[in-house]
């Protein structure tokens, strides 16, 4: 994660060294003399960290703190000053600092005040991602197919017991949202849904992802990473594509879930979670295990309860159910009162068979939703591969 950090500051000598020690760690820098400066800066979005002087040219530098308190990102601040005043420095945590560093800035005490710094921005930002999720996915639909109510019914014995859940199913049959129901359904709803695809993450890379790494573990480690599965402690870690993990990676999941404890990229402190694990594929798992590319004690680890999910060719009695939900979700996200579906667009969608799923369905109506300028939806909106079956 790549962030950028604002040094208000009105000696331009301390900016520079400071921003040039910044710039070789891999920070973005942006420098502001004043605190007008500042707030320009934060006022277009920018910003992650804050190191910020308390004398400044154009007023008291703690003054921004309740200023950044109301701001949607809060990004952290460190105080930096001469002035050595810790009644100054209580008052300034208590109003919202992060941390508190004197002048002449020691680099080793600023290397660790924005690794902490960093850890917080981070933490914010999966937490941010995850309120977004819930309410994109505020709805799910169960439909009328008496496999998919059975499936939901699972689902939310599932969620309740926190058990490990694994998902099945072709590529857009909704594996995600179902994860994600499961989460809003169970005593875990309001902690973190933190979700990685296994398969988009470099081989060598995911473990330190999954279970972070300590400063110096590896070339290139240069600071303390906190790993997903630490993140989302307390709540739910949804593991996609887990059918490309790696085989030592599957041991050292194992070996976690197990435990309920795991140990960072070169670290030798062991760190308890409390996390529920789902995980998913669309690629069958039993001709992996007799392959040996998958773990078998592993895979009955996951699969407490399974689920799999049924293609949408298979389930078509709720493709207007589901068609109803998209529209009424184009409607809002494009501004559109599009009220019905005309009988022979109707017909041409449930006559379709959706390779892509559930996924191709919710584009089809996104892009009739996007070229329909009257109240209902008709052939002509439809793609023409879909359109053409009519």
């Amino acid at each position: 994660m790549a962030l950028t950090i604002l040094i208000v500051d009105d000696e331009e000598n301390a900016r520079k060294n400071i921003g040039e020690f910044l710039g070789s760690k891999g920070f973005g820098v942006i420098e502001a003399p004043t605190l007008a400066d500042a707030r320009t800066v934060l006022q277009r979005g920018e910003g992650d960290i804050i190191l910020l002087d308390v004398q400044l040219p154009d007023g008291y530098g703690p003054n921004l703190l309740l200023e950044i308190a109301g701001m949607p990102d809060r990004p952290p601040v460190i105080l930096i000053t001469a002035y050595g005043d810790i009644e100054m420095a209580v008052e300034a945590m208590k109003n919202g600092a992060h941390d508190f560093l004197t002048k002449p800035v020691e680099f080793e005490q600023l290397e660790k005040s924005i690794q902490r710094a960093t850890e917080m921005v981070s933490m914010r930002r999966e937490l941010d991602h995850y309120r977004q999720s819930q309410r994109q996915n505020a709805e799910f639909i169960v439909g009328n197919s008496k496999a998919m109510q059975t499936l939901v019914s699972y689902a939310q014995r599932a969620s309740q017991a926190s058990v490990s859940v694994l998902v099945t199913g072709e590529t857009g049959t909704g594996k995600e949202v179902m994860a994600r129901f499961i989460h809003g359904n169970g005593p875990r709803a309001s902690k973190p849904f933190i979700a990685i695809n296994c398969a988009a993450i470099q081989t060598t890379m995911l473990e330190s992802e999954l279970f972070g790494h300590e400063a110096g573990s590896f070339t290139g480690a240069d600071r303390k990473k906190i790993g997903l599965m630490e993140v989302a402690d307390g709540g739910v870690l949804f593991l996609d594509e887990i059918s490309s993990m790696p085989l030592d990676i599957q041991a050292k999941l194992l070996r976690a879930l197990e435990e309920r404890s795991f140990r960072r990229v070169g670290g030798t402190n062991m760190i308890n979670v409390d996390v529920q694990i789902i995980a998913a594929t669309n690629r069958p798992m039993k001709k992996l295990i007799e392959d040996e590319k998958f773990r078998e004690d592993l895979y009955y680890r996951l699969k407490v309860v399974d689920l799999d999910l049924p293609a949408l060719r298979d389930r078509k009695e709720d493709i207007p159910e589901l068609i109803g939900f998209f529209v009424r979700k184009m409607n809002s996200k494009l501004g559109m009162n599009i009220r019905e579906v005309s009988q022979r667009a109707m017909q041409s969608l449930v006559d379709y068979a959706w390779p892509g799923n559930i996924r191709e369905l919710s584009n089809a109506i996104e892009r009739a939703t996007l070229f329909c300028d009257e109240e209902a939806i008709d052939i002509q909106h439809l793609p023409t591969d879909i359109a053409g079956i009519f």
